[in-house]
């Protein structure tokens, strides 16, 4: 995939000094936590079977419950992440590519 310049300008739009970019609620952060949330409801829809905010099947016993707050450890911060649940409260585990 390749990041578009009118995109990435969108995303640089009021970014004036580092900390605005690389601070603690700069915009790398607001990536990673957006990017992990996002990836971690395609999972849930994945193992539902339908979207967020669309009427599960009819036959679907289990249904979306919320979510959690979690924080994830990285090798350069903590981030604070909302983990989607589903109705037997079954998180998403976050799968580590090496371990």
């Amino acid at each position: 995939m390749t990041i578009s310049k009118e995109l990435l300008d969108e995303l640089l739009k009021g970014c004036e000094r580092p900390e605005d970019l690389l601070g603690d609620t700069g915009l790398m952060k607001e990536l990673k936590i957006k990017l992990m949330e996002r990836m971690l409801g395609a999972e849930l829809t994945a193992h539902l079977g339908y979207e967020d905010g669309k009427d599960a099947p009819p036959d679907q016993a289990n249904r979306r419950n919320g979510s959690s707050a979690k924080r994830l450890k990285g090798q350069d911060c903590e981030l604070p992440i909302a983990v989607p649940r589903d109705r037997p409260s079954r998180q998403i585990a976050l799968q580590s590519p090496a371990g």
